[in-house]
Order: structure tokens, then sequence, then C-alpha cells
């Protein structure tokens, strides 16, 4: 592969990655890169759609994710596709510009547009078309399903139920694929799992994406985008869909399309990259959701996440400074927690018989509250330590268990204790506790998974 190539991947987050509040602050200063990037894409979806992004996720108390799939599932894809697009314009207003672009599903369309693709206008137009064309054709009632497993795992539960609509619709990592098909079918698969011991968890998505069951709808977005003219690219993008980087010449209508029907294969798609010399990716949208997962798959890279911290643009110049290095072939300098997430393990070296652990609980507070806020898609400032997690938060059993579970591989903690109940850490301060006490204790004694 093309040397040039190496060492920095801008990560275009799909439709999971809305975080209320992200750039929020800058909008309000008046921030022009983020003010001009919103205003445009509002222009057209108010033509396209009827209604604009921005008074809905900049308003003084910005809908949660769940409230946004409920009321306005188009604003919501809109909004991850803005923040992306304005995420990248205010990194290169810091002097960052990646070598390679890589969306994740959705993210493929920011990912090509800040690549020059289109302008702004055009790939908006585009993105509302996919956004009508799926709504008008879909009549599935599909659903996705996330397994915290590999691919091998999840092709075993789709072969158990031999139904062709249930697929294997994407391979992120080896500890997470995403089922797509009807919703008794996902509903099977979720029960299937429960019983085997893997972790299943519905994602909140309007359609079954990148399943066949779209196939009337990949049609006739192909014919909708067939006008909107693609220039060559100014960055190359490389394409965890079609398994390849775009060419020059590309029918980016007939691809686009095709990405509807096709799965996502992130994890083999970031290990090719890697193989090639990539070392530091920086996700180019709200929160963490695709750093993290490069993070279980490549722990040596540097991953940076801009948007995942409590102050954007702090963390925007921040990543920029770690960031110009490495495009000038220097390795990356360290740089705060906020911005660069090394892998968090246990200590190589234990500690000396009956040592102390001291735990600082504020700040192992701020590292688990910015997990659960990251996972829930929640502000963090709403994990008290006081909140009722279920009742309040509806973080239910099953999501629970999962975090739990995550937070131990997180803190290096090993596996749960056997007989531990989800039910006895019903508020966030009982969990960070929890977590604490674990730290204190090195690691937890028994073998026996969360029940």
């Amino acid at each position: 592969m093309n040397r040039e190539l190496d060492m920095t991947v801008a990560l275009f987050p799909g439709q999971g990655a809305y975080r209320p509040g992200t750039l929020k602050g800058l909008w309000e200063r008046g921030d022009d890169a983020v003010r001009s990037t919103f205003e445009e894409v509002d222009a057209v979806a108010k033509d396209r759609l009827g209604r604009a992004v921005s008074p809905t996720v900049f308003q003084p108390s910005p809908p949660s994710p769940a409230t946004l799939l409920e009321t306005a599932p188009d604003t919501l894809q809109l909004a991850v596709f803005t923040a992306s697009v304005a995420a990248h314009r205010l990194l290169a207003e810091r002097g960052a510009r990646a070598s390679v672009h890589l969306g994740h599903s959705l993210g493929e369309i920011a990912a090509l547009t800040c690549a020059g693709a289109w302008d702004l206008a055009d790939a908006a137009a585009v993105l509302c078309e996919r956004i009508s064309v799926v709504r008008e054709h879909d009549r599935s009632d599909g659903r996705m399903l996330a397994l915290g497993c590999g691919r091998g795992r999840a092709e075993q539960v789709v072969a158990l139920i031999g139904h062709p609509d249930l697929v294997l619709a994407v391979d992120n990592s080896a500890n997470q694929s995403v089922l797509s098909g009807p919703a008794d079918l996902i509903g099977t698969a979720a029960a299937i799992a429960d019983r085997i011991g893997i972790t299943a968890t519905q994602l909140r998505s309007p359609h079954p994406f990148h399943n066949p069951l779209l196939g009337q709808a990949r049609r006739r977005l192909t014919e909708r985008i067939a006008s909107f003219t693609s220039r060559p690219l100014e960055v190359p993008v490389y394409s965890p869909i079609l398994g390849r980087f775009y060419r020059d010449g590309d029918d980016l209508a007939e691809l686009l399309a095709l990405h509807l029907v096709t799965p996502v294969e992130f994890g083999t798609s970031i290990s090719a990259l890697h193989a090639a010399g990539a070392r530091v990716f920086v996700e180019a949208g709200a929160g963490r959701v695709l750093t993290d997962l490069v993070g279980q798959s490549l722990p040596g890279a540097h991953v940076v996440a801009p948007l995942a911290g409590r102050d954007d643009d702090e963390g925007l110049t921040r990543a920029a400074g770690v960031l110009r290095p490495a495009l000038s072939g220097a390795r990356p300098t360290a740089a705060p927690d906020a911005v660069i997430a090394e892998p968090e393990t246990a200590p190589s070296t234990p500690n000396a018989p009956n040592a102390p652990v001291t735990v600082d609980r504020a700040e192992l507070a701020g590292r688990v509250r910015a997990l659960y806020a990251e996972a829930m898609e929640y502000p963090e400032e709403v994990f008290t330590d006081d909140v009722l997690l279920e009742a309040d938060l509806g973080v239910d059993s099953v999501k629970q268990t999962e975090l739990l579970s995550r937070l131990g591989e997180r803190f290096g903690l090993g596996v749960p204790p056997a007989g531990l109940r989800v039910a006895d850490y019903d508020t966030f301060g009982k969990v960070v506790d929890f977590v604490a006490a674990g730290a204190a204790d090195g690691a937890f004694a028994g073998s026996a998974a969360v029940r």
C-alpha cells in the first residue's frame, strides 16, 4: 500500500453516534464552522424533509437519542452526519488532516463528503434521499441487535435460527457483532444469546440496515441519487462495506445504495489499515463509539476522541495537537485521557503483599461516568451518585449486565464474582463503589458470569 496513506485515519461514525449537547457551546458562541455547517444542512433538510436539524439539537435541553428516534428519526441521522462534517472542519481549522477517511455505515456519506466527493448541500440532499427512500420502501418491521461476541459466535446464532431474513449485518470487533432482521427473528436471536451467555442489546435503529430486506429501497435509492455528480477525492476513503478504497470513476449512486443490503466489515478494515501502517485513529463525530472499537481490536493504537469530553473546543484543540505530529511522521505525544484513550489494564507489576491500594473515588467516578454516558448516550451530568439507573434512566438488567462486564474489562478487574446480582447496584453511586472495591482488591475473585 502507498506509504502516504500511513499514520492517521479519520473515523466517521454512523447512526448511534448522537450525543446530546455536542457542539452546542460552539454553536451558541457563533463559531463559523459549526454555524455554517448546520445552517447549510438545515436549509436542505427543511426543503426536502420539512424539518431543520439545529433547532432540535441545539435547544436548551437537547433530546436524548431515544427521544429523537421516537419523535424525529430523520433528524437523528442528519444530526450525526452534520456533527461529523463540522468536527472535520473544526479539526482542519486547527491544522489537523487525516491521511485516510473511513466511515461506518451512514458515516460513509460524511467520509466521502469531507474527502471532497460532493459539496455539503449535495451530500445533505443525498442523505435526505436515503432517509426518504428507506422510509417509503421498508415494510419489514425490521430491527437490529448488538451481540457481545465476535463474528463466529454471531454466525452460529444466525445458523441456529436458519432464516434468510436474519443476517450478520456488522462485524465490529472480536467483542461485538450486529444482527439485522424482522422483529420476531431478532427476538428469537436475543433469547438464544441469553441462553448461551452472550449479551444482547437491541439497537435504536428504525430499519434493518445491511440486510437484503432493503432490496427494493436499494434499487430506488440508486435511481434517486444518480443525478448527483461526484468529484475526484482529495483524501483516500476506505469502505468497510466494499472492502477497498473508493476509486475515481466509481458510481457512487450504485455503491451507496448497495450499502443498504451489504454487511459492514469494520473490524477487518481497521486491521487492514493497521497492517498498512495506520497508528492514529481520530473520531470525527460525537462520542467515542468507533475509537472504543479500535481500542478493543488494536491495543497499541492511539485513539483520539475530541468530542467525547465536556469541553468540545478544548478537545478539538488538543486532538489537533496530537494529530499534527503524526502527519509529519513523528510519533504522537501523550495527551490527557479525555483525548487519547489508551487501553486501561491492570498494572503489569503486582502490588507488594498486603500493600494497601488507594483509590481516588472522584477520579474513578469520572471514568465510570464517561463509560456509562457513552454507552447510554446520555449527558454525563445525569449520572449522579443517587440517580436510579433503571427507574430514572431506563438502564434495564440486560444493559446493566453488559455495562458491569465492560467495567470489569476496562479496569482490569477480571471476571465478576459468583452470585453477583445487578439489582443490588440500582444507583450509579453503588456501581462506582463496586468498581472502587474491585480496584482496591486488585481483581474479582469469582468465576461465574453476572446474573
